[in-house]
């Protein structure tokens, strides 16, 4: 990606974003922001994977590596095509102010879903019907499973039940079981489709006004996909599963900066030599799907690509896990191959966090793809550190936190005082105070060698540790943040742009 000019961009997922109905999604305010980044001289736009939230209600553990997020979905759309009527959306519930109750807008967004579900397919325009008849046929790959997945889950599932747990015939995808259920859920089974379509069309739209307007949409691939997925479910063969088609092995990374007992995921590894055997296919469908949404894939824990942590599914912490080999280059050889532009290229970003070897180094610069450097990781007191941006090569992108690291304000307020004056001596600045510590380490970023730099929201409105959006290993009360406009001030865009001009970083 060393053709790209240098870049500047704000990291925000939409569910953040303000708006009506507990959450934040595809509607005005996301329209807004856009025209925000516009304003600030920003020209990338980086989210959380876009698709269903799981347990936690983490974006990383999703029932599908392809499906969208129902919760994402604008209503107000929905009231527009004439599938909810006013009085529909004229009663919200009091959601909480800053921060998403995911029970409760999971509630009333379903709900909705729903009513414009069946006002859908009960008085459906021809026009929308073939649309509608054309997403469906289009998407085939993925989305007949998806939706007779979440059908069987919603019949079959709660309280823990896992696709294990279900009838035999349809856990083991036994053809008659699945031709039965297919017809006896067949009203629930085309309501997921319907949902991913409205997904589909919002996403569709919003993406393509932010393009329009010269700003890219960066996107997030995780590297694992959850045990309970329709993607597990639909292809056991490609992951090392027991006879009972549960986990043998899962990830996790072992003790790191996150965790002094590493960090036990869960999900399910792959059997990578099914994966070679049928040439990569399902990842090559799953990068396609994600390129169709994203304009850049940034690719989490990019170094299970050289060696994954392998943990026995009993364990309960990530200690007693052991490297394993990865597939290395060969899956990028068949994506470059089916997906590369005219060079072979892939716009694909490596998150090269946590513990990293010259293998994982040389994998990701033979693909060609930049790391990710981290300004919270840089300063320990040693000026070889390769988060210190005088150790920046130039195909590198630039953080000051990721959504795993706490705020900037939060993280300098937990450093020791020895560690802060190190940060006021790096920066020059002997008066560096809390209440500004964050525009410096952006300044810092933006005149950072780095071809692309990305900002948390956080830390362009100077947000404390209450604010963070992620703590790595802890279970609960995550990925809640949102803010809403009266926090942004024309300042914040004002300084942003400012910066982008200063060091080169202005939109083409």
């Amino acid at each position: 990606m060393t053709h790209h000019p240098r870049r500047n961009g704000i990291l925000l997922h939409p569910t953040s974003l303000p708006g009506p109905h507990g959450s934040g999604d595809l509607g005005p305010a996301a329209y807004h922001f856009v025209d925000w980044l516009l304003g600030a001289g920003q020209s990338l736009w980086q989210v959380l994977p876009l698709g269903s939230v799981g347990p936690g209600n983490s974006p990383y553990i999703s029932p599908s590596a392809f499906a969208g997020s129902e919760l994402l979905i604008d209503l107000g759309q929905l009231r527009d095509a004439g599938w909810l009527s006013d009085a529909d959306l004229r009663t919200v519930p009091a959601f909480p102010v800053g921060r998403v109750d995911y029970d409760a807008a999971r509630r009333f967004r379903m709900a909705h879903l729903r009513r414009a579900a069946k006002r859908f397919f009960a008085h459906p325009a021809a026009s929308e019907h073939t649309a509608f008849d054309a997403f469906c046929a289009s998407a085939r790959g993925w989305l007949d499973d998806y939706a007779l997945f979440m059908a069987l889950d919603s019949v079959h599932g709660g309280n823990g039940r896992m696709w294990q747990d279900w009838p035999a015939a349809l856990a083991r995808r036994q053809p008659a079981a699945l031709h039965d259920a297919q017809h006896k859920h067949a009203d629930e089974v085309q309501f997921w489709k319907f949902c991913q379509w409205c997904f589909a069309r919002q996403w569709a739209a919003l993406k393509q006004y932010a393009n329009a307007r010269h700003i890219e949409i960066v996107g997030d691939l995780p590297i694992f996909v959850a045990a309970h997925s329709a993607d597990v479910w639909a292809n056991p063969a490609l992951f090392d599963l027991d006879p009972q088609g549960r986990p043998r092995v899962v990830a996790g990374v072992p003790p790191d900066y996150f965790s002094a007992t590493g960090q036990r995921w869960g999900n399910p590894l792959y059997r990578w030599s099914a994966h070679a055997a049928e040439g990569y296919c399902w990842w090559v469908e799953r990068m396609r799907q994600t390129m169709r949404l994203c304009d850049i894939v940034r690719i989490d824990h990019f170094r299970g690509f050289e060696s994954f942590w392998e943990i026995p599914a009993a364990a309960e912490t990530a200690i007693d896990g052991q490297w394993r080999p990865g597939p290395g280059e060969a899956v990028f050889d068949a994506m470059r191959q089916a997906l590369g532009d005219a060079h072979g290229r892939l716009r694909i970003i490596a998150e090269d966090l946590g513990i990293i070897t010259p293998q994982v180094n040389a994998l990701r610069q033979a693909i060609g793809l930049p790391g990710m450097r981290i300004l919270q990781f840089a300063f320990d007191g040693d000026a070889g550190n390769p988060y210190l941006p005088h150790n920046y090569e130039a195909n590198t992108v630039v953080y000051t936190g990721t959504h795993d690291n706490d705020t900037t304000r939060g993280w300098w307020e937990s450093l020791a005082h020895p560690e802060q004056e190190y940060v006021r001596a790096y920066l020059g600045k002997d008066d560096a105070a809390g209440d500004e510590i964050h525009w410096q380490l952006i300044r810092l970023a933006c005149a950072s060698v780095a071809t692309m730099c990305v900002i948390p929201m956080q830390d362009v409105l100077g947000l404390d540790a209450t604010h963070r959006m992620n703590e790595p290993s802890r279970s609960e009360g995550s990925w809640e943040w949102r803010f809403h406009w009266q926090q942004v001030a024309d300042k914040h865009a004002g300084r942003l742009a400012e910066l982008a001009r200063l060091y080169g970083r202005q939109r083409a």
